[in-house]
């Protein structure tokens, strides 16, 4: 492999200082995604739209926004987390909720992912006593068990679904 093969920025080496010209390999580098935080600013329901719509705002400039529609059940929850109400009875959100907490397990965040054929994809990731683990989940379900824990889980949004909606 001649040196011209190689850039500085894709050299692997198990000890750099051993390095000898036939044991340089090359590899494809590829960037981390990038997430930003967003809040929950509200949840709403307009009777021209098929559907209740939660709205996120990004945390620092440029202050995007997005708009997730989810369906009317986990919208009247997301409003019930977002004000920390409980029902005479547990919820699924809720029941969830109090079995991380039982299981010593916290959502440490949520990320939307992608963006795909009109649909977002979330993920949930789980500190447990055994470690990290996540999970795919509907984004809905996702910040309203993000909102349900003790201190807020942070929700962060994959810079390439917010360049989606705003160039």
């Amino acid at each position: 492999m001649s040196e011209s093969d190689v850039s500085p920025d894709v050299v692997t080496a198990s000890d750099p200082d051993t390095l000898s010209e036939g044991d340089v390999e090359a590899v494809a580098v590829t960037e981390a995604p990038v997430f930003r935080v967003m809040n929950v600013e509200s949840v709403t329901f307009s009777l021209g739209d098929a559907s209740p719509s939660v709205h996120l705002m990004e945390t620092e400039i440029p202050f995007r926004h997005l708009s997730v529609p989810i369906a009317l059940p986990e919208a009247q929850a997301l409003h019930a987390a977002m004000n920390s109400l409980t029902g005479r009875r547990p919820g699924t959100h809720e029941l969830v909720s109090a079995m991380l907490r039982q299981f010593q397990a916290d959502i440490i965040s949520v990320h939307i992912t992608r963006y795909e054929e009109g649909v977002f994809y979330a993920q949930i990731d789980v500190m447990t006593p055994r470690g990290a683990q996540s999970f795919d989940a509907r984004p809905s379900d996702a910040f309203i068990l993000a909102l349900r824990q003790a201190v807020n889980a942070p929700i962060l949004c994959a810079e390439e679904v917010l360049d989606l909606f705003f160039v």
